[in-house]
């Protein structure tokens, strides 16, 4: 399309580690060990895998007012270092008042609020603790991006739960298209949290062991945390920008916490950003898949994928090498697209190989899953990515090489 809107490198940061060039060769060439790991820390008398962030993270400025101070935002701040001078230079080039910020999260900082939590439901009283309001509030990691580089544009929160950083893109692309913004700071942060961690317990999703998406043998999901932000232009002011060939929605409502089985939100999702690429489904050459490993997800999205690709287009699940960094993972999953997209970060055209038992589910329809042998199967490197969320929330983003 002619409208396309630029990418540039994603910072990233999750269990794997830091850095987008980490993370790519991690998935091309994985190891025995996976990234995740064992905690009886967050479900009372139940252990399940996690994707921790195991680094130290950035300290804030100590100028920093209380208010932005949450593990969440201080998440997004050790991401943010990577790709501060591209910042940077977008502010030098357009102007402060030109630059607005988009962050995708369903966590915020509500996690500060945990210790009152656990008082009052111990039967204390209300007087006695601090009730950190401006931390928990759900626009708070935009308005402090805004906050530490001075971007006086527009600044807001998506929070549509686990399309919230496909959804954030989503709609810097459409302020950038209408001529709001010149650049818009994007992405998505989640960290984990017991409230959300036993939210899915409760909901009886969380796998005992590692998730292995579209086995037969699949039981549920684990739980990570991450960031991954990019600065989005409409021109290609980078030199490695990428551009956002297209992008599509929906929204089917089906159930509050269960997808359509049909997988007619989904399909309709795929259909609507190959039609704003202006390109055809057989041009995608790789699909980072939703895959969550639960049993009604990967049984929707195959049914979807088989529908608008067939079973021969090459896709992958990379949630187990992350764990599902829920209103992150839309944006963390595009900048794994990014990346395997770009000659620069991975000149030989691999991709990544499905990580499961290899136990197929008969009952779903097939799918090209990749293998070790896998890679780009067209000249020109177009792919896309796959997010589907609680309420019917539907999105997938497509990166790829200009024509």
């Amino acid at each position: 399309m002619s409208d396309s809107v630029y990418l540039s490198a994603p910072a990233l940061v999750s269990a794997m580690g830091s850095g987008l060039q980490n993370h790519i060769n991690a998935l091309l060439h994985p190891g025995g060990d996976s990234p995740l790991t064992f905690s009886d820390q967050w479900v009372k008398g139940k252990r399940y895998a996690f994707g921790a962030v195991g680094e130290t993270l950035r300290p804030f400025p100590k100028s920093l007012p209380e208010a932005f101070r949450s593990r969440n935002n201080q998440l997004l701040w050790h991401a943010l270092a990577q790709i501060e001078p591209q910042i940077e230079y977008a502010v030098s080039r357009f102007g402060a008042e030109r630059i607005g910020v988009v962050i995708g999260t369903s966590t915020s900082g509500v996690d500060e609020n945990i210790g009152m939590f656990e008082h009052i439901a111990q039967g204390g009283d209300w007087q006695s603790v601090s009730f950190k309001q401006a931390q928990q509030l759900m626009y708070a990691p935009a308005e402090f991006v805004a906050e530490m580089y001075g971007l006086k544009n527009l600044n807001y929160v998506v929070s549509t739960a686990c399309t919230s950083g496909a959804r954030a893109l989503i709609s810097a692309a459409r302020l950038l298209r209408a001529g709001l913004c010149d650049a818009v700071v994007c992405g998505g942060v989640d960290t984990l949290s017991p409230l959300t961690i036993n939210g899915f317990a409760s909901l009886e999703v969380l796998s005992s062991g590692l998730a292995t998406p579209f086995s037969a043998n699949r039981n549920g999901i684990n739980i990570g945390e991450g960031a991954a932000v990019f600065v989005m232009t409409r021109e290609a002011v980078f030199e490695d920008s990428l551009p956002l060939l297209g992008y599509g929605s929906s929204s089917d409502a089906y159930h509050m916490s269960s997808p359509r089985p049909d997988g007619l939100g989904a399909i309709k999702a795929f259909q609507t950003a190959l039609k704003h690429a202006s390109i055809d489904a057989h041009d995608i050459g790789w699909i980072n898949l939703h895959g969550t490993g639960t049993l009604h997800n990967d049984s929707m999205e195959s049914i979807a994928v088989a529908e608008v690709f067939g079973a021969d287009t090459p896709c992958t699940s990379t949630k187990p090498y992350t764990g599902h960094t829920l209103g992150a993972a839309g944006a963390v999953e595009a900048a794994f697209l990014w990346g395997m997209v770009s000659r620069h970060v991975n000149p030989e055209g691999k991709l990544p190989p499905q990580s499961w038992d290899s136990v197929r589910d008969q009952a779903l329809p097939e799918i090209g899953l990749t293998d070790e042998n896998s890679c780009w199967p067209q000249q020109r490197r177009v792919g896309a990515s796959s997010s589907f969320a609680f309420g019917g929330s539907n999105a997938v983003l497509i990166i790829g090489e200009s024509v």
